[in-house]
């Protein structure tokens, strides 16, 4: 696929990942990038071929009624986290916060199930999980299962979608806005987390972003996950 000319929905756009998709699209020569979250204000000084929407994914009815609203378009992302989740041991978890861990799966599902009906038939679709799907640490019970089930998601939808295409994104631990913590905190989190990494450090958004751009243009892909992970799986 040429970017150039296409036009592209990205959910979760305004921030991190989604957002570093959007420019790197923008920057590509899309004709159109929408920038879709909960919470759009939140972003400025855009390129004059991006807009925003807001919209919910947990709102089948306004999700309904956005895509309803759109012209076709030939690339549809999700990045959107669907809310809060669980982390910790799973014997002390609370099951209502594993529960809610799964709004992003549903979220995903919301908008595949709801956006292919509008994409080209030659289109590409890309979600972003992440690697506690593949190699789960102590504590993340609900990041790996979320994820292994949306990997699952993928996998089992990608016949159905054909000719429409399908892939994964895989990220290991990116530096964004997701995670809360600040100063001293946060460089001493980052760095105790991947020390164990063959590349000992964070990703940057953009490096997820040039991934989803891949699954994007290659159109010899489709129903895969790509892992840009600085090594995760392998430490």
């Amino acid at each position: 696929m040429n970017i150039e000319a296409k036009r592209a929905l990205v959910f979760g756009g305004t921030s991190g990942i989604g957002l570093a998709t959007v420019f790197r699209l923008a920057q590509m020569g899309a004709t159109e990038v929408v920038a879709i979250s909960r919470h759009p204000e939140r972003v400025t000084d855009l390129p004059l071929n991006v807009t925003t929407a807001k919209v919910d994914v947990l709102d089948e009815a306004a999700l309904k009624t956005f895509f309803q609203s759109q012209p076709p378009f030939d690339i549809l992302i999700s990045a959107a986290t669907g809310g809060a989740r669980a982390s910790g041991p799973f014997l002390q978890m609370n099951m209502a916060a594993y529960q809610g861990s799964f709004a992003k799966l549903w979220g995903y599902a919301n908008v595949v199930r709801f956006g292919a009906e509008q994409l080209t038939d030659q289109g590409a679709i890309v979600l972003v999980s992440g690697a506690p799907a593949r190699k789960t640490r102590p504590g993340q019970v609900a990041l790996g299962s979320v994820g292994g089930g949306i990997e699952a998601f993928v996998r089992a939808i990608t016949a159905e979608l054909a000719p429409k295409r399908i892939n994964l994104v895989s990220p290991g631990l990116i530096d964004t806005p997701l995670i809360p913590i600040t100063g001293e905190e946060r460089s001493a989190f980052f760095a105790d987390s991947t020390q164990n990494n063959i590349i000992p450090r964070t990703g940057t958004a953009d490096e997820v972003a040039m991934a989803i751009i891949f699954a994007i243009e290659n159109d010899f892909v489709t129903g895969t996950t790509i892992d840009v992970d600085g090594g995760w799986l392998l430490s």
